[in-house]
């Protein structure tokens, strides 16, 4: 019962922002050896300039957002630009079972440490490479983040008011998309490699992971040579179907009504009020063309009720409701506490705080309580004994040519 599903297999990151080291946490969650290898000489984005750091004092080590994707996992400083620095790198690729890579296509060729030289010795090593389009094709080497691949992926077309400007969807939701996809490929791999004793090279392109969560519009263009439109919150026949306003400051809740037989259950929840009864909103057809006036007339009601109670006096007359939660609500959510989806670490830069869980668990072989993200080449001597078994002197021969960096250094930068 003490055992992870992942122990055993050692995985070795050159990765940066989310899309690659994700990954490698959540399989750090499950019990696998990541490594990440970094340098002071060029952080992580996370780490140098993305915010927010702890107590609004930038440093590379007081990184929210480096700490929400990297817990559990192990920082290797390795100069890959140095002398010695790229043999290091090789090695360490020797000893892994998974190497996860994020870099501009082609980087990693250019650098010698492409799946053709480092499965040479390794044959049964599994390689993922993640980036934006993939590593072909004629916009294989197209520049961008987060909000970039969102907006080509089509979503930030349908977000926003009719007649009004797109939306950009908040954060690099697709970097997060192509986490799952990632994960899952390189589960597959490792299977078929279980069976036959060969790794494989994985190329994901996360311009195509993004599309597959627009389905139903790709569907509409298809089948009916019509493509859906900017609609704020509304359904194409659901009404109501919004946020609604509620009692107290900033306070939201979603109302959802399908069919005719829902939207009596809302109107007994509120105690049949005159306007429910008109014409204008008998049908679910009539309450479409009528949307407008019913949003008002529902924000006047819902506004007497706090956003919770609204959403538990709904959700037990089978009416489809939810409160919108601010960050802070969603560290007290109860179902989340039930299933452990927080866990506290003690970072000794930005001291305790919660660490995200996989949003999946297994019965078996759980995921262990996470550790705190790595300050930067905080691991380098462990990595290198353990891994590569190097001895204290040829440690300090690396450090010596810029090799290899440490903590105490790295913290300067």
């Amino acid at each position: 019962m003490n055992n992870q599903a992942l122990d055993g297999i050692v995985v070795v990151e050159f990765a940066a922002f989310a899309a690659g080291p994700c990954i490698g946490k959540y399989m750090a969650n499950f019990g696998a050896f990541v490594v990440r290898v970094e340098s002071a000489s060029r952080p992580d984005g996370f780490r140098a300039h993305y915010p927010p750091f702890k107590d609004n004092k930038k440093g590379v080590n007081r990184s929210g957002v480096f700490a929400f994707n990297n817990d559990s996992v192990y920082s290797v400083g390795v100069n890959l630009k140095a002398p010695g620095g790229l043999d290091i790198a090789k090695k360490l690729a020797a000893k892994a079972d998974v190497i996860i890579e994020n870099f501009t296509p082609g980087t990693m060729k250019k650098l010698g440490l492409g799946y053709d030289v480092l499965s040479q010795p390794n044959p049964g090593l599994i390689m993922l490479s993640t980036c934006n389009m993939g590593q072909t094709g004629p916009r294989a080497q197209h520049p961008g983040f987060g909000s970039q691949l969102t907006s080509l992926s089509g979503f930030t077309n349908l977000a926003g008011e009719p007649g009004g400007a797109p939306v950009i969807v908040y954060g690099p939701y697709i970097d997060y998309v192509a986490v799952g996809f990632g994960y899952v490929a390189i589960m597959a791999a490792l299977e078929y490699r279980h069976h036959t004793g060969n790794g494989q090279y994985i190329d994901l392109a996360q311009y195509e992971n993004g599309i597959h969560f627009l389905a139903p519009a790709i569907l509409q263009q298809q089948l009916l040579g019509s493509s859906p439109e900017r609609d704020g919150n509304r359904h194409e026949f659901a009404a109501p179907h919004n946020a609604y306003p509620c009692a107290g400051k900033d306070a939201w809740c979603t109302i959802s009504v399908f069919d005719d037989a829902e939207w009596q259950r809302l109107v007994d929840v509120m105690d049949r009020p005159a306007w429910a009864a008109s014409v204008r909103f008998a049908t679910q057809l009539s309450r479409k063309q009528n949307e407008a006036e019913l949003d008002a007339l529902l924000s006047e009601w819902t506004r007497t009720k706090s956003a919770g109670e609204l959403m538990n006096l709904l959700q037990k007359a089978g009416v489809h409701a939810a409160n919108v939660h601010s960050i802070p609500e969603l560290f007290t959510d109860p179902q989340l506490a039930h299933r452990r989806f927080w866990r506290p670490v003690n970072h000794k830069e930005v001291g305790v705080h919660q660490a995200e869980m996989p949003a999946f668990d297994l019965s078996l072989t759980p995921a262990a309580d996470p550790q705190p993200d790595p300050c930067l080449c905080e691991h380098t001597e462990m990595v290198l004994k353990k891994l590569l078994g190097l001895t204290d002197k040829e440690i300090e021969a690396l450090e010596a040519q810029g090799a290899v960096e440490f903590e105490s250094a790295a913290g300067n930068h």
